[in-house]
């Protein structure tokens, strides 16, 4: 058995948990993919390099590199008057925002932090950014 390489075809499972342990994600069935193509984290893919199959390995991927990190200015008060009439906004909640970026209105998802004394705070950083993603990455098959 030979070790991965570039523009392989692997087969692997996974899964991926936050440093506390809490689980995220993990493969229902092997999940087949080629060794550049962007299927996967960049850092997962790169640590299937030199693994042969039956092999597992166990990756800290930084915040980064991952889903980023936790940006202060990703964070918006909304005077609670610019919900009326459409929705009731709650701490916990995830709202559809429409955001200019780059001229056009796009909508983003927004996580309602907290409601006080007529603001809404929400924030638009990703729910995983700031967080180390640990991965655990078994090898099953290559083929070339």
């Amino acid at each position: 058995m030979r070790p991965v390489a570039l523009t392989d075809t692997v087969t692997i499972t996974y899964t991926a948990a936050l440093e506390n342990g809490e689980l995220i994600e993990e493969t229902d069935k092997p999940l087949t993919l080629t060794i550049g193509g962007g299927t996967v984290c960049p850092a997962v893919e790169a640590c299937l390099f030199g693994m042969t199959p039956g092999q597992t390995r166990v990756i800290r991927v930084q915040p980064e590199d991952a889903y980023g990190p936790r940006l202060p200015e990703l964070m918006q008060e909304i005077p609670v008057t610019a919900f009326y009439g459409t929705v009731d906004p709650k701490p916990g909640m995830i709202l559809s925002l429409n955001v200019a970026r780059e001229g056009e209105v796009v909508k983003v998802p927004a996580d309602v932090v907290s409601v006080q004394n007529g603001i809404v705070t929400v924030d638009y950083n990703h729910p995983l950014a700031g967080e180390v993603i640990v991965y655990t990455v078994k090898l099953l098959n290559v083929a070339n």
